[in-house]
């Protein structure tokens, strides 16, 4: 689904990420996990377009490097970005309508409207309410929300568990794990490398832009190194 080959990005005269490789399978939760600043979020802007980069980046077969990034969103590959990024001025309903701007196939787009009011029933109690009224967890959810409603095939998520609360936390993770039982692949970036571990079938450990450990989710969480850098113990 995803292949990244020697991924270089840079602000200016600061390297942010040092030549990372790492790929998806179709169907599979995959993450990045490391401390702040490792360049994690810088990774993701990058394989949406919204970042210059060097590398190579082939999505389902194919070079993305020089596609622009409203372009991908309708090839399937969609971004939560870390802030959650929701049009606080719209309503809930019309935050859902905007993941949806690159569809015409009405009839789809209802159905899939009632999909996800299902998967997070909140939304719907909140259709009428303006986006930026809603808790953060609500927010999270939103954006969630709005990314399914483009019909993704590869989902990137930026730091979902950012900001909320424990039980919200949960919630959230609730809501990705039925996403990925549907099929969806996901990569997950994400601060928490205990949860992030938890709910992913392999990992890789960013540290200072570079890609410094990869292995199956278990593995990681048994690596004395992961535990004692990003598990407190």
């Amino acid at each position: 689904m995803l292949e990244v080959k020697d991924l270089h990005v840079s602000y200016g005269n600061i390297s942010a990420v040092k030549g990372v490789s790492f790929e998806v399978a179709a169907g599979e939760m995959v993450c990045l996990i490391g401390a702040n600043g490792a360049g994690k979020t810088t990774t993701l802007k990058a394989l949406a377009r919204l970042l210059p980069a060097q590398g190579a980046i082939h999505y389902r077969g194919h070079s993305i490097q020089h596609r622009p990034a409203h372009a991908l969103i309708g090839e399937g590959m969609t971004l939560v970005p870390e802030g959650r990024g929701v049009f606080a001025r719209l309503t809930v309903a019309e935050n859902l309508d905007m993941g949806a701007y690159c569809r015409d196939d009405r009839a789809e787009i209802a159905a899939d409207l009632d999909h996800v009011y299902g998967l997070l029933p909140r939304l719907k109690e909140r259709a009428g309410q303006l986006a930026g009224t809603l808790s953060g967890g609500e927010q999270q959810m939103l954006a969630i929300g709005r990314a399914l409603m483009s019909r993704p095939k590869l989902l990137l998520l930026d730091e979902p568990s950012m900001g909320l609360a424990p039980l919200m936390v949960q919630k959230v993770f609730e809501v990705i794990g039925s996403v990925a039982a549907e099929g969806v692949t996901i990569l997950l970036v994400e601060q928490n490398a205990r949860l992030a571990l938890s709910v992913a079938a392999r990992g890789y450990v960013m540290e200072s832009g570079l890609i410094t450990l990869s292995d199956s989710a278990p593995a990681l969480l048994a690596n004395p190194k992961v535990r004692e850098a990003y598990l407190g113990e």
